[in-house]
């Protein structure tokens, strides 16, 4: 079994969300596959298209706004004028009278090499072709650079398989 890609392309895109932390592109290839020996002719298998991702640190954030309306709130005060220690404004407490604002952000370790397979079909016979045209990936919550390595792979229905990787294509 022998399987080779060419005219991968992937074309990085500006983000629709409109985050820094998103990376968007397109995938396009071809491969062909090949398969000679005693059988050949009555070979079954899957053939598949994609990219692994590979990214150093992810990050996440978030953001919290709270406002709580004025009140006043009277503790241990005495309001019986009648009585003996009358002070009603013995211990006023109100809240903030401003809106608060809070941001956090958790910066990690990236989830490692991810492989995803954009295109999988069946085949069958000893010798085929597939191409795909702009299939969409997108990672969010990538702080750094972003590596995608392209790959083309054959799996027959026994099992084997045999896999081509381009090179790695800079998603920043």
């Amino acid at each position: 079994m022998t399987i080779q890609q060419w005219d991968t392309f992937l074309d990085g895109v500006f983000p629709l969300d409109r985050n820094r932390l998103t990376r968007e592109w397109f995938h396009s290839g071809s491969a062909v596959y090949n398969v000679a020996g005693p059988g050949a002719d009555a070979f079954e298998g899957t053939l598949e298209l994609g990219y692994q991702i590979g990214f150093p640190w992810s990050l996440g954030v978030g953001i919290n706004f709270s406002y709580t309306t004025p009140n006043i709130l009277l503790d241990d005060a005495n309001i019986n004028p009648l009585s003996v220690g009358f002070n009603p404004l013995g211990s006023v407490i109100t809240p903030n009278l401003f809106p608060g604002v809070s941001i956090s952000a958790d910066l990690g370790n990236g989830p490692g090499i991810q492989e995803v397979a954009t295109f999988s079909v069946d085949v069958s016979g000893p010798h085929g072709k597939v191409a795909v045209s702009n299939a969409h990936g997108t990672v969010t919550g990538a702080a750094g650079g972003v590596l995608l390595r392209p790959f083309a792979r054959l799996i027959s229905k026994a099992g084997d398989s045999v896999t081509t990787y381009g090179e790695p294509w800079n998603m920043n």
